[in-house]
């Protein structure tokens, strides 16, 4: 019975397809003294690492002498498979490069209500930017509350999320993008619109239900509770009863203000905005994308 003899190579690494890539030079060249040009090293170099090959193969590839270079019956099955070898190498890189020309998936990504007005806002710019580098990528997005947002974030049912920068939730990484100002609106119809000095603190304003920066809620605790809302939409529609004040951002509040139906009281808080993604995540080549086109930095 004939005994199987197992092959020494236990694995391909760095320094086998080096080796390898010596092979195939010398085998195309026909020889040692022609691989010298090509390879750039001695012959002798060259010898050793053939050498070397032919051990960690435990196979002979070639003979020369007198007689001349000539490939062994293994070595020329040897360089066929690493034709094979090397093609698949190739292929993998080219596909790795597809990957990154023709990005595919989905991005699927939460927001707050009435950010599409601010002048700084990035997000369309770094949607736009991720369709750009990859056409067949599709978005799905959803205008939800900051709390439902960093919880689908934490569950994985969010890739990302916009929302204001009000508490830090672990297993969550923060990336700033931009800030907003708010101020204290009265509408048209509300006895403080035509005020010279008015006096804020004396009526009735619409309390938000969702969280707020410090600075903000140290702000809304010095007024009255007239009315709540559970988004800043739900606000302006208060304020524009005339019966209630409220804290909008500039930016929501400037096309009404432009129109003569808001007007600006006093100065109110700024918020911070930023992208939050699971501390957890997986490694996905869209979502890297997509932040790398927002400039953000992940905290």
């Amino acid at each position: 019975m004939k005994s199987s003899k197992s092959s020494p190579l236990g694995q391909v690494s760095d320094f086998e397809l080096k080796l390898l890539r010596v092979f195939r030079t010398v085998a195309a060249c026909g020889g040692f003294a022609a691989a010298e040009v090509a390879l750039g090293v001695s012959r002798a170099a060259i010898s050793m690492q053939m050498a070397d090959l032919e051990k960690r193969l435990g196979v002979k590839l070639c003979q020369r002498g007198r007689a001349g270079f000539a490939l062994t019956d293994e070595g020329r099955r040897v360089l066929e498979a690493s034709d094979r070898l090397f093609g698949a190498v190739d292929h993998f890189r080219t596909e790795i490069s597809e990957l990154h020309r023709h990005l595919q998936g989905t991005l699927v990504i939460g927001i707050t209500d009435n950010l599409v007005s601010h002048p700084g806002m990035k997000i369309t710019h770094g949607l736009a930017a991720l369709k750009a580098h990859g056409p067949e990528v599709r978005i799905d997005l959803r205008m939800q509350p900051s709390d439902d947002i960093e919880m689908g974030v934490l569950d994985g049912r969010l890739n990302v999320g916009v929302i204001p920068r009000v508490r830090e939730l672990p297993g969550l990484n923060h990336a700033p993008l931009y800030e907003e100002s708010a101020s204290l609106y009265c509408a048209d119809t509300h006895p403080l619109f035509t005020a010279s000095r008015p006096d804020v603190f004396s009526h009735e304003v619409v309390h938000p239900r969702f969280a707020q920066p410090a600075e903000a809620s140290a702000l809304y605790a010095r007024h009255m509770t007239g009315a709540h809302a559970n988004d800043r939409e739900g606000i302006l529609f208060l304020v524009l009863t005339g019966c209630y004040l409220g804290y909008l951002p500039d930016h929501y509040a400037a096309p009404w203000v432009q129109a003569g139906r808001l007007r600006a009281l006093q100065p109110g808080f700024t918020t911070h905005f930023c992208a939050i993604t699971a501390r957890s995540r997986r490694p996905g080549l869209v979502l890297d994308t997509f932040l790398e086109t927002l400039g953000t930095g992940e905290e």
